[in-house]
């Protein structure tokens, strides 16, 4: 954990947090920030990057904690959706490097985008692109 991490801070109970789940490893909390109504954080106590420097045990509880929770406040919220919602690195639009999911409750014309669009035809070969990361 580093010191300046805010989100280790979070986890840990060292920032006072509305939290809605805790155990001994992770705690959801609702986001400070929200996008909708709901909007909520799985944070892993143990601090990790991104998923590729979680180990697999925790990052298969992350997933399992999204999976439960998300469906419990998707009724109680009475919410027509829900984005489950997790990214890596700058580029893909990760701005705090502590992995995190974001439980994101969607309601019908709640105009919330999130930036994901149908692509083009590709300018380059999938062929190669296969071939490259099955090297």
């Amino acid at each position: 954990m580093g010191d300046n991490c805010i989100f280790c801070k979070l986890a840990n109970g060292e920032i006072p947090t509305r939290t809605l789940y805790e155990d001994e490893e992770f705690r959801i909390i609702l986001d400070a920030g929200p996008l909708t109504r709901g909007h909520a954080l799985i944070l892993p106590k143990k601090h990790a990057r991104d998923v590729f420097e979680l180990d697999e045990e925790t990052a298969g509880k992350a997933y399992r904690l999204a999976k439960q929770f998300g469906a419990k406040m998707a009724v109680a919220l009475k919410a027509d959706g829900m984005n489950i919602l997790q990214n890596n690195g700058s580029a893909a639009g990760q701005s705090v490097f502590h992995f995190h999911m974001h439980l994101i409750p969607r309601y019908k014309e709640d105009g919330v985008r999130l930036g994901m669009e149908g692509g083009n035809e590709p300018d380059y070969s999938l062929d190669e692109v296969m071939e490259e990361i099955l090297k």
